[in-house]
């Protein structure tokens, strides 16, 4: 008897769904405890983070995540507008296990936000990589018609991720070298997380394989979110910026560049969102 042949329209499937509901509740509690109290981590979170910004910056990172899941949740239906942020999220959730382990002293092992942490990264790797390697067998070949990213683009998204990612894990693989020319006060543990949050940029590399605008139109979105949600934490935690540090004024200038092209590149991605009905899911039958 023949194998069944697997139809590859593209969708989204309920496995992948059912997972991202299970993962975004959790995001949105971390995001409330970092963002909304990030001085009061010794008595809130995981392990007490010294420094609000850090406690910010991951916050903005779980808004994101929880913003990228509900979107898999409720309103995406082609898989190749989500795959790229499995990656990533894949990637990231891989860190902060081995971080934990790493550095398994400094959490406070008797509060209940360390098991569910723990739980979470000891789990969600497996499960986001096996999500992503079923789903990816039904993706759908792209249309002739579906709007393509110029070189230009391309190139800077993918280059904009490799730094990111580079950046990322030399973070986590040299903390002590990184925080002492770091903007604000880390940890080797700190430095490892935010380690981890850069290496989120890995979803600008689709691009080398896919040129599709769909393929990084959401990732566009959730990179907006964080740095939107980043930039009211550097304002709010401004007393903890190192201003005699020359990276401190190399990220700070970098950052309001990226975030102003993130800006104007969602402005003309509501264009575009019309020309995308007719390519959201071939019909298929069940």
């Amino acid at each position: 008897m023949s194998a069944p042949i697997l139809e590859r329209d593209d969708r989204v499937l309920a496995t992948t769904r059912a997972l991202s509901a299970f993962i975004a509740p959790f995001l949105l509690v971390a995001f409330v405890l970092l963002y909304g109290f990030p001085g009061e981590t010794a008595r809130l979170w995981a392990w007490p983070i010294q420094s609000q910004m850090t406690s910010m910056l991951l916050a903005s990172a779980y808004l994101g995540g929880c913003f990228f899941f509900l979107r898999v949740l409720l309103v995406e239906r082609r898989w190749a507008a989500v795959r790229a942020g499995f990656v990533s999220v894949a990637l990231f959730a891989t860190l902060l296990g081995v971080a934990t382990v790493l550095h398994w002293d400094k959490f406070a092992h008797g509060k209940v936000t360390f098991w569910l942490w723990a739980g979470l990264y000891f789990t969600a790797p497996f499960l986001v990589v096996a999500a992503w390697l079923t789903n990816q067998r039904y993706a759908g070949r792209p249309a002739p018609d579906e709007p393509r990213l110029g070189r230009v683009a391309r190139r800077f998204l993918a280059g904009a991720g490799g730094l990111a990612v580079l950046s990322g894990v030399a973070m986590f693989v040299a903390p002590a070298r990184v925080f002492r020319v770091w903007p604000w006060p880390l940890t080797p543990l700190t430095c490892r997380v935010v380690g981890a949050t850069f290496c989120l940029g890995a979803a600008g590399l689709v691009v080398l394989a896919d040129h599709r605008w769909e393929a990084v139109r959401l990732m566009r979105q959730v990179q907006l979110v964080m740095f939107a949600l980043i930039a009211v934490a550097a304002v709010r935690a401004r007393h903890e910026f190192f201003t005699a540090r020359p990276l401190t004024w190399v990220m700070a200038v970098g950052f309001v560049g990226l975030f102003a092209l993130s800006a104007a590149s969602a402005v003309r991605d509501v264009g575009r969102e019309g020309t995308r009905g007719k390519h959201s899911l071939r019909p298929h039958s069940h």
